[in-house]
């Protein structure tokens, strides 16, 4: 096959070169593939790659691990595919190696997904030069999502979501004939390994706008096929403004990625010019490094949680919608689906089940706001967050301006106490512990000293306690009213 200069530059980076110095001995034709290739022609970061060859993968991903001092697993030892961990100079770098899918790199291409994603460069040889057998750079230019053959899509139906994904990440439209193929294969879905289509939806909810991916989604039915919980969403009233709960839904995740946006790094002057964005960036920018520290946090595998967040969104009101009724019951039940980790699942619940709590406070007095941050820690945050999408998502169409305001407020009373007042307010100090309790007082081990302890802390946010004096009197006084 024939290199030819592409239209425009691949842009590699250095690790590129140094991939490719170390690899001139390796006694087998390697070939940069599939996303990286894309990325390099659309002058985008670079961060994975894929490496076809038709040698010994698992030996080759081995022999770049073993170079950048990195990590080596075996992904695949029946179809020779390995996996080399390495860091770089912009953080955790992986490279995917898989031994040719047919017998030429010509098969290897026309066996994957879609042409965007078929393009190869010679690693041991110029690496201006792109391999397209498929048409794929005419297709990325044309921002067309075209299967690789007519089978592509049957033979690996979680492609039928990755075409959506595509679509919206790079703001193309899906070929004809690759949509009528998503449609005639939808159900195949239900046939895909759970942690496959998890790993999808995690993408397309990682997107900056994934309202987008799920409208698509819908219309293809691959959302009634990988998510069936959001089925009951669709003619479930919504009062008192919106008219079903899927519309409410997507105006609450629409509104959540308007939050974040609120609050992350790329913020631009169009992010706060509408009045509620504007208010909240106002009353609650000193906590912006916080919460973008919070969005941060990765799950188990790089699971990053605004997709957690963003998948609490989509589900807020499908316990609700059920016949049941029990919103812990649907989010659990579907967070094993998806496979999960335990703490991913508790969240998930927490998220969805306690969404309002912030706005059913009876108030936001100090012992109030104590309560709430005992009761949730750290997802308190997020029900923070979707509390006010939520509020929005119902009221955004008429909202008032007064009531906007007293939202932000109970949401800024909460988080300065979590962020700026965590010993007066959330964990204060132990001024006593249980043996100088049971010391000073005679008392015996026991629930009672539990007891004692959480109404000393209490007094401590009121202000109530103050020194160990204080404290010992407070429990002598607990100790008289509960003998």
């Amino acid at each position: 096959m024939i290199g030819k200069r592409p239209d425009r530059p691949l842009i590699w980076p250095d690790m590129v070169f140094d991939l490719q110095n170390r690899v001139q001995e390796f006694p087998a034709t390697i070939y940069l593939v599939g996303g990286s290739v894309r990325d390099a022609l659309m002058h985008r970061p670079l961060h994975d790659f894929d490496l076809a060859t038709d040698g010994d993968a698992i030996q080759l991903a081995r022999l770049i691990a073993n170079h950048f001092k990195g990590s080596f697993f075996v992904l695949d030892a029946e179809r020779d595919v390995g996996r080399a961990l390495i860091d770089g100079e912009d953080g955790r770098v992986m490279v995917d190696v898989a031994h040719f899918r047919g017998a030429t790199l010509e098969a290897d291409l026309l066996d994957r997904d879609f042409t965007v994603n078929a393009m190869a460069v010679d690693l041991k040889g110029d690496v201006e030069l792109l391999l397209d057998p498929l048409g794929g750079e005419a297709d990325l230019y044309a921002k067309l999502v075209r299967r690789c053959n007519p089978l592509a899509l049957s033979n690996d139906p979680i492609r039928l979501m990755r075409a959506v994904r595509l679509s919206v990440q790079f703001g193309m439209r899906i070929e004809t004939e690759t949509l009528q193929d998503i449609r005639q294969h939808a159900m195949q879905l239900t046939g895909v390994s759970p942690e496959r289509v998890r790993d999808e939806w995690v993408k397309l909810l990682s997107l900056p706008r994934p309202v987008s991916g799920l409208r698509i989604a819908e219309r293809l039915a691959l959302l009634d096929q990988s998510l069936p919980e959001t089925r009951a969403l669709h003619g479930f009233p919504q009062p008192p403004l919106i008219e079903d709960s899927w519309t409410h839904t997507l105006l609450v995740i629409e509104h959540l990625q308007d939050l974040l946006t609120t609050f992350s790094y790329k913020r631009t002057d169009n992010t706060v010019a509408a009045f509620s964005r504007g208010m909240m960036a106002i009353q609650l920018d000193r906590y912006r490094k916080h919460l973008v520290k919070h969005l941060d946090t990765r799950w188990p595998n790089e699971r990053p949680h605004q997709a957690l967040l963003m998948l609490a969104a989509l589900l807020h009101d499908v316990g609700r919608a059920t016949a049941a009724g029990d919103e812990a019951a649907a989010v659990a039940a579907r967070s094993i689906a998806l496979r999960l980790s335990v703490a991913e699942c508790n969240r998930l619940v927490t998220m969805v089940v306690h969404h309002r709590a912030p706005l059913e406070l009876a108030d936001t007095n100090p012992l109030t706001v104590y309560h709430f941050w005992q009761r949730f820690g750290e997802a308190g945050v997020d029900l923070c967050l979707l509390a006010v999408a939520d509020y929005l998502g119902t009221y955004s169409t008429q909202l008032s301006q007064p009531d906007w305001l007293e939202v932000v407020e109970r949401i800024r009373v909460l988080l300065e106490a979590y962020y700026d007042k965590r010993e007066q307010v959330v964990s204060p100090p132990p001024l006593v512990d249980g043996n100088q309790l049971m010391q000073q007082l005679a008392l015996r081990p026991g629930p009672m000293i539990g007891a004692i302890l959480e109404h000393i802390r209490q007094q401590q946010v009121i202000g109530v306690v103050v020194t160990q004096d204080d404290a010992l009197q407070t429990a002598r006084l607990f100790v008289e009213q509960h003998s």
